[in-house]
Order: structure tokens, then C-alpha cells, then sequence
């Protein structure tokens, strides 16, 4: 007999040998339906899983993100056994899970294309229609390797070889094997609900040197109704896709002769960066922050100094020479800031420092992940780093939290998730710096947001080389997760670099770093209020406030003076004197996602009036000029 002690402390005891799914089965007949899988002992394994002794053990139900994941991915194995089938000699890559989804990667002559997916997905019916039965097996490496190479399965035997364990695990369903870890479902026949949704390139495991790969995206629900949402979500959010609205309404652009991943802003979207930034500042001000701006290039030696050649190099462009010496293309603003610390010795009494910086950084980045505005090699970040006391640490973290809350709101946005990035258990070769110092930096984290009543995940492995952070994703109008504002505390970069102040007891003391943004990179910010909004701002961000439309040109005169009265308000205004219909100016503008369109006629121009159409409530009818400046101001002000 065995033991099991369930999640709730309850010990049950059955005969040796008995499966998990058995095991699920008999504590209720709907667990044992829903089960996916289990947990034994921590580890997630499947269904037909074996107690061989006493352990804990959990079921993965299908209403858990375990276990979608665990129907993903074994859905994924069936598209890559329809590939097999409809083409025969296909050779196979990975086929992991995603946010939301799945994809799997081949090697093959026909170049698919987005009809192709129909018929992938008519197979993979047939395959769930033929309930499958879901089959681990283990084989030692080399007779692995020897059946992949029989089976013309070169990336299989590539990752193989890469795996140190001595018996390797693989996944059949009738005539299809995959190398896998697992867990999968049973049979191929609870995989019901799937949809095929895109085809892209992709380089055999993220590399440029390796060969070209097709993938093929796909996601995977439990029930038909989870399916239609996603894909109505998945509808939705192709509307707010920034890129598109960013070429309808003229913001930016991205030209191959000037360089993949580097944005060239057009006056409208370099309108809009100019009044987050103008807001920036002046918020920054207010809270006892003064600006710097540093060079775009600095000798390698500076970087070898901060850690950056060492542990960030794959992310920085190669040296460039200049009169014999080496010079990298900045991926960081940090050692600029301790620089200009250094220039002079700074008193206890001269802390905290704050120093903000709208640096323009260069990462390199593989060109198979650029994404818009969102996944640049150039970019903006609203940067700045804080000189302070180990004492005054805690209430530097707390300013930047409460600081990053009012910006993050002052754009619309008023719902996120906050982790913890800390170290990974056993990576120690990945950062720099003692222990105890990347505790009391962690501790420091852990307290503030203790303090402000934040609730937080806690991330291991996700922290910065050189300290830990937290990072806080805000989500959009549907939901989505968009990287926002981090904070860093730095023990390391002050060690290395020799910062320190001069203490009340006359000693030398090292000083304490605070890396963060509030905002993060003005590119992805600008793609994610677009996103956001849909290209539909608010009068306070909208590039362009409001349009004169002149009913004829006996009009015109009154529609341009009028404009200029607004422009001395500082309101952003255009006025459309075209010899189009009014019919067609409305149209326009309202395609061009204006907020205000004044129609001047014959009434407005003898009246001092305007007739004003928002796109928040249509027509609002025809009122004082005086008083739609007022009624202008007062909605600037409230940021609505």
C-alpha cells in the first residue's frame, strides 16, 4: 500500500502502482472527468503516472493555468502530427507554450501560407476524432539519437545531445513521436477546441546563423466559449494594433535604409512624445529632480568597469574606433549618472540626489523580435537614478512608487501587477556583487511596497545583474499587460565605480543607487497609450486638438483667424480650408480621430460662435467661442 496526502492534509491509502487518474477517479467522479494531470511530489506528471510510494500529491484540473497549459501544449503535438501527415519528410523543431497559446516550428519544402492552416486544422479534427491514446516512453541518449537520425530528424538529435540526462523522454500517438518531457493529456480526443491563427518565420533556436524555420501559431481552450472570447479579444485587439493606427493617422515610421528597429517619429507622433515629456519634466521638477543629458558613446573601458561587457554584452553593439581607442554605443545610462556624481564630493547633507534623463540607449536586438514601437534597437528611456543614504533608501523607493502611480494615472491607466525580481536560486555566476548586499537591497524593495499596502509576486530570476527591482505592468483598456515603471536598487555599481559621500562622522561612506523609470522606454510607452486608446486620445495627449472646418470659402477668413485666437491659447488646432465638401471635412476628421471639430458658416462667423462635433458625443451644438475655450481648458485640466 501507499500513502497520499492530498492538498488539504487528508491521507488516503491505496494499493502500490495505482495512476494518478485512478487515483482522481476515486475521490469523486467529476475530478476525475476534469483531471489533466497531477503533481507528485511537486512535479508535474501525467495521468498514467505510477505511485510507486508515499507522497503529496495534486490534481491539475482543467480550470487551472497548469493545466491549459499541459492541453496546449499536448495540442501543439497534435498540429505537429497533422504537419507529418499532410507533409510527408517534414522536419520537425519545438513546439512550446506561449502566453495564451502555442507554436511549433518545421522545416519543410512547401511554403505555407494562411490557407494552409485550414487544412492543418481538418487534420488535427481527425486526429482529436480518432482519440488517440497519449504515450510516454523513455530511451536511453544514444538509442535516442540513433532513432531521431533514422527518422530524418536533425534538430531532434541537436537538442538530444544537448540534454545530459541519461534516458530521454518522448511522447507517441499512434504513428507520431516527439521528443517531449511532458506532461501531455491522455488522448488526443480532449483537445476539442483549437484554432490555428498565423505563420511566420523563425530561426532555428533564436539564432541568425541557423536556418530559417516555419512557425505556426496556434491557441487552445477547454470549452468552444473561452475559445470565442480569446478570439474576440484577439479581434479587438488587431484594431488597437499601434503599428497600423500609427501609419492612418501619420505618427511614425520604420525604413529599412535607415535601419531595422530604429523609429523616424513624424510630426504628430513627435507631438505626442513632446507632451509626455514636457509632462514628465515638469512633475520631475516638482518632486526635487534635476535633468541631465549624457553622450550616446563611451569608451569600453567605462563598460568593462560597470559590469556591462561582461554580463550584457550580447545585447550591445560591437566597438567602434576612434583615434585608436574603443568606443561602445550606449545600452545604458547608468554609469553616465556616476560620472557626474563623481565630479566633486558630496556631504550627507547634499542627499538624496535625484537625477533624471531622457537617454536615448542601443540594444541590439534579433530582428525576428522587433515589433513596432514596442521592440526597438533604439528607444528613449525616461531614465533617472537616485544618489542617497542606506537610510534614506526606504523613503526614495516609496517617492518613486507614489511617483509612478500618478503618472501611470494621469494617462489612463489605473490597474496593474507588481513583481519582485530577485535572484535565481543557484545562478550566482549571473550577477555581481556580495549577498549580503543584494539581501538589504531586496529587503529595501520588499519594505517600501509592504508599506504602501502593494500586493506583489515574487520573481526569481528575473532580477538585473546587478540588483534586484521591481517591476509593475500595466494593463490596458482590454486587459492586456504592458511593461511599465522599474525600480532598481544598486549596491554594485557604487562598489565598482568607488561612489561614495562624506558621512556626519567626517568617514567616506559608499553610497546607494536607484536606477528607474516611471514610464519606461518613450517608444513602447507612445505604442501602448496607442494601443490603449485605439489612436483616440485624450484632448490633453491628441496630437492635434481640434479642426476648423469652414463651410465655403467666404468662411475662410473667420475659420483662420479664428484658428490663430486658439493657437495663442496654446490649444493645438489646424484649420481645413480645401475646396472639399463640409460632408467630406467631417469624415475626415473624424477618420483622423480628432477630438473637436468647429464648423464655421455664415451663423458662427456673424455670432462669434462655433458649431462643435466631439467624437466623445457628436453634435453638441453651436456656443460662444469664449466659452468652448473655457469648457477646452477646464477638460486639458482634468486630463480627460
Amino acid at each position: 500500500m501507499v500513502k497520499i496526502t492530498l492538498p488539504d492534509g487528508t491521507k488516503k491509502e491505496y494499493k502500490e502502482n495505482i495512476t494518478i487518474g485512478e487515483v482522481a477517479s476515486n475521490i469523486g467522479n467529476r475530478l476525475g472527468e476534469r483531471a489533466v494531470a497531477g503533481k507528485a511530489g511537486g512535479v508535474l506528471v501525467d495521468l498514467s503516472y505510477p505511485i510507486k510510494e508515499d507522497i503529496s500529491l495534486s490534481v491539475i484540473t482543467e480550470d487551472t493555468e497548469e493545466g491549459l497549459e499541459i492541453l496546449r501544449h499536448s495540442t501543439a503535438h497534435i498540429m505537429a502530427q497533422a504537419v507529418s501527415r499532410l507533409f510527408p519528410g517534414v522536419k520537425l523543431g519545438i513546439g512550446p507554450t506561449i502566453e495564451n497559446g502555442f507554436y511549433y516550428d518545421f522545416s519543410l519544402q512547401h511554403s505555407l501560407s494562411e490557407e494552409d492552416l485550414s487544412k492543418i486544422e481538418e487534420e488535427m479534427t481527425k486526429i482529436v476524432r480518432e482519440d488517440i491514446c497519449i504515450t510516454r516512453m523513455e530511451l536511453s541518449r544514444n538509442i535516442a539519437i540513433e532513432k531521431m537520425e533514422a527518422a530524418g530528424q536533425p534538430f531532434k538529435v541537436e537538442l538530444i545531445k544537448d540534454i545530459e540526462d541519461e534516458k530521454v523522454s518522448f511522447y507517441t500517438q499512434g504513428d507520431f513521436i516527439d521528443l517531449c518531457r511532458g506532461p501531455h493529456i491522455q488522448r488526443t480526443g480532449k483537445a476539442r477546441t483549437f484554432k490555428l491563427l498565423s505563420v511566420a518565420g523563425a530561426y532555428w533556436r533564436g539564432k541568425e546563423t541557423n536556418p530559417m524555420l516555419q512557425r505556426i501559431y496556434g491557441t487552445a481552450f477547454f470549452t468552444q466559449t473561452e475559445l470565442a472570447n480569446y478570439l474576440k479579444f484577439l479581434e479587438e485587439a488587431e484594431k488597437r494594433d499601434h503599428r497600423k493606427i500609427g501609419r492612418d493617422l501619420d505618427l511614425f515610421s520604420f525604413h529599412e535604409e535607415g535601419g531595422a528597429g530604429l523609429t523616424f517619429w513624424h510630426p504628430k507622433g513627435a507631438r505626442i512624445r513632446n507632451i509626455i515629456e514636457n509632462f514628465w519634466r515638469e512633475e520631475h521638477f516638482k518632486r526635487g529632480y534635476e535633468i541631465l543629458y549624457s553622450p550616446h558613446i563611451a569608451k569600453i573601458n567605462l563598460w568593462k568597469t560597470s559590469g556591462h561587457w561582461n554580463f550584457y554584452r550580447e545585447s550591445m553593439y560591437s566597438p567602434i574606433e576612434v583615434d585608436g581607442q574603443e568606443y561602445i554605443l550606449k545600452p545604458m545610462n547608468c554609469p553616465f549618472a556616476v560620472l557626474i556624481y563623481k565630479t566633486k564630493l558630496h556631504s550627507y547633507r547634499d542627499l538624496p540626489l535625484r537625477w533624471g534623463e531622457l537617454g536615448t540607449v542601443y540594444r541590439y536586438e534579433r530582428s525576428g523580435v522587433l515589433h513596432g514601437l514596442l521592440r526597438v534597437r533604439g528607444f528613449t528611456q525616461d531614465d533617472a537614478h537616485i544618489f542617497c543614504t542606506p537610510d534614506q533608501l526606504e523613503n526614495e523607493i516609496m517617492g518613486v512608487i507614489d511617483l509612478a502611480q500618478f503618472m501611470l494615472s494621469s494617462f489612463g491607466f489605473h490597474e496593474y501587477e507588481i513583481e519582485l525580481s530577485v535572484r535565481g536560486k543557484g545562478e550566482k555566476e549571473k550577477y555581481i556583487g556580495r549577498d549580503e548586499v543584494w539581501e538589504h537591497a531586496e529587503d529595501a524593495l520588499k519594505i517600501a511596497l509592504e508599506k504602501k499596502g502593494l500586493k506583489y509576486i515574487r520573481m526569481e530570476g528575473e532580477a538585473k545583474f546587478y540588483g534586484p527591482a521591481i517591476d509593475i505592468k500595466v494593463k490596458d483598456a482590454i486587459g492586456r499587460g504592458w511593461q511599465g515603471p522599474t525600480i532598481q536598487v544598486d549596491f554594485n555599481l557604487p562598489e565598482r565605480f568607488d561612489v561614495n559621500y562624506v558621512g556626519s562622522d567626517g568617514f567616506h561612506h559608499r553610497v546607494v543607487m536607484v536606477h528607474r523609470t516611471v514610464l519606461g522606454a518613450m517608444e513602447r510607452f507612445v505604442g501602448c497609450l496607442i494601443e490603449h486608446y485605439a489612436g483616440d486620445f485624450p484632448l490633453w495627449i491628441a496630437p492635434v486638438q481640434m479642426r476648423i472646418l469652414p463651410i465655403t470659402d467666404a468662411h475662410t477668413d473667420y475659420a483662420n483667424k479664428l484658428r490663430d485666437r486658439l493657437l495663442a491659447k496654446n490649444f493645438r488646432v489646424e484649420c481645413d480650408t480645401s475646396n472639399a465638401k463640409i460632408n467630406y471635412k467631417i469624415r475626415e476628421g473624424t477618420m483622423g480621430k480628432i477630438p473637436y471639430l468647429l464648423i464655421v458658416g455664415d451663423k458662427e462667423m456673424g455670432r462669434d460662435t462655433v458649431a462643435v462635433r466631439s467624437r466623445k458625443k457628436g453634435n453638441e451644438g453651436t456656443i460662444p467661442v469664449e466659452e468652448f475655450i473655457r469648457n477646452m481648458e477646464s477638460e486639458i485640466k482634468a486630463k480627460r
